[in-house]
């Protein structure tokens, strides 16, 4: 994306002040996706970034990662999988933890989610990776399940918290803050 693109996609990202707790700067995309132009270039650039990438499936990341992930995998088109917390999914699942701040938290991923191609190619999305805890037990979740991630997209990277560090894949960031 050109920076006047990317400026423009910024813009069109709302900041909430004190949400959810006191000192924290909320990106709000709910302004993005009802933008029609922003969240349009926006597609269009990840449809022209993945169409080359061979990929069998896009894999989201609850819940924003929904709305990213099954709209570039019908202009793929390609299937869809969601990646939900523990004991939302109706189904078999296989599942990894990862390390919060206090405690830990836990994702999971339909057994047959990827079909019955082993090796198939994964792209997992979200909409904004900050420490990288949910993400890269997502990817990791992927290859639990025999299917490789080729890549991790996020819209939004906050640099500061460094969750890029010691990630399992390679990482795409289209605006970083």
């Amino acid at each position: 994306m050109k920076t006047l693109d990317k400026e423009a996609l910024l813009k069109s990202i709302r900041d909430i002040l004190d949400f959810p707790k006191r000192g924290i700067i909320f990106k709000d995309i709910t302004t993005l996706l009802n933008n029609p132009l922003a969240f349009g270039d926006l597609m269009e650039h990840l449809e022209d970034r993945y169409k080359s990438y061979d990929l069998d499936f896009i894999a989201g990341i609850e819940s924003r990662g929904f709305i990213f992930g099954s709209a570039l995998a019908t202009r793929l088109g390609i299937g869809f999988v969601p990646i939900r917390k523990k004991g939302k999914l109706p189904f078999t699942t296989v599942s990894e933890k990862y390390a919060l701040e206090y405690g830990e938290d836990e994702v999971e991923v339909h057994i047959d989610a990827f079909g019955d191609k082993k090796g198939s190619r994964v792209l997992l999305i979200d909409d904004l990776i900050a420490t990288g805890g949910t993400a890269k037990a997502s990817a990791n979740l992927i290859g639990k399940v025999g299917a490789t991630c080729v890549e991790s997209c996020f819209v939004l990277e906050l640099t500061f918290l460094n969750g890029k560090a010691n990630f399992p894949t390679p990482l795409y960031s289209i605006l970083e803050i």
